[in-house]
């Protein structure tokens, strides 16, 4: 039984996506670690360095510049024959490229696991988190996105796994990078960090999220928001936490003004230590929580600031 995990990274460095998948994946047996991109040689370094890496497949090529489903899929594909599964993090490429190359390969895609029962079964949330699928699937090779919040990280060895180049797939020409535009922050990233600090609708305008700001900076936090939030214009998408944002498990998340939607509970209810902030006693977000405070926000946020040296 062999297993290949795709690595996420951005041409630059490894994102830490890559080492809970690596996890995930050494629980079913040991991995190889497959590499694409262009100019990517600190990355490929960077992977031979990760513990349960038999050996780091890479192509290095143009083509693999920004990773386009259509020409990573059939990259993957020319050897897939090999392995028994194929994992990848639930991120936004992995859940770009894993259907895709199911199809090639005929098999159905198993999504977003957060359990490995064994080599077959897999258990996934379901209903945004209130209810948890198990999949048994009985393909020669199956493809699978993997929740990173649900494994720890990988740990790093002092030896390195063997290096090996592929050669590049042919440019299948059914699609074209235009361009992209980046959000650029000082703060940490958003899914890897280890305190988030989240408001909602309770702030009432992003003028006011300048207060759960001060309250980040001072703690070196990301900044969250739900969608109620977001979709009132007070932060950008991509602070946006839960069922159709971006799933979290930070060490610690604080969540002001939000009285804790099904949608966002899925987000982020899966952090270590939950506080939560909000005027209303029976705002859902306090059966979640480890710590609750019914407060007005704005009282209690520049207070807890003080508090924090």
């Amino acid at each position: 039984m062999k297993i290949l995990v795709v690595a996420e990274h951005n041409n630059l460095e490894l994102l830490p996506s890559t080492l809970h998948t690596v996890s995930a994946a050494n629980i079913i047996g040991s991995s190889d670690l497959l590499v694409v991109g262009s100019n990517c040689q600190n990355v490929i370094n960077s992977c031979s360095k990760i513990n349960g890496i038999n050996n780091v497949l890479f192509c290095d090529n143009e083509i693999y510049k920004n990773p386009l489903a259509e020409n990573v899929s059939i990259l993957i594909k020319s050897i897939a024959k090999e392995y028994s599964h194929i994992l990848f993090p639930n991120t936004a490429n992995g859940k770009n490229i894993a259907p895709r190359l199911a199809a090639l390969l005929d098999v159905m895609v198993i999504p977003d696991i957060i359990e490995i029962i064994d080599d077959s079964t897999f258990k996934r949330p379901i209903y945004a988190g209130n209810a948890i699928a198990t999949y048994k699937s009985n393909d020669n090779c199956k493809v699978i996105t993997v929740r990173t919040t649900a494994f720890e990280k990988a740990e790093l060895k002092s030896e390195e796994s063997e290096i090996l180049p592929l050669e590049p797939a042919t440019n299948s020409e059914l699609s074209k990078y235009i361009s992209s535009e980046l959000s650029k922050s000082e703060r940490p990233e958003l899914t890897a960090a280890d305190i988030v600090v989240s408001g909602g609708r309770g702030l009432g305008s992003s003028e006011n999220f300048k207060v759960l700001e001060k309250l980040a900076d001072k703690l070196g936090a990301a900044m969250g928001a739900s969608r109620a939030a977001v979709d009132a214009g007070y932060v950008p998408n991509d602070w946006q936490v839960g069922q159709t944002g971006k799933v979290v498990a930070p060490n610690l998340y604080i969540a002001a003004g939000i009285s804790g939607a099904i949608q966002h509970l899925a987000g982020m209810k899966d952090s270590k230590v939950i506080v939560a902030i909000n005027k209303d006693e029976e705002a859902p977000i306090f059966t979640v929580s480890d710590y609750g405070l019914s407060d007005d926000l704005f009282k209690a946020v520049p207070e807890m600031e003080k508090l924090i040296e």
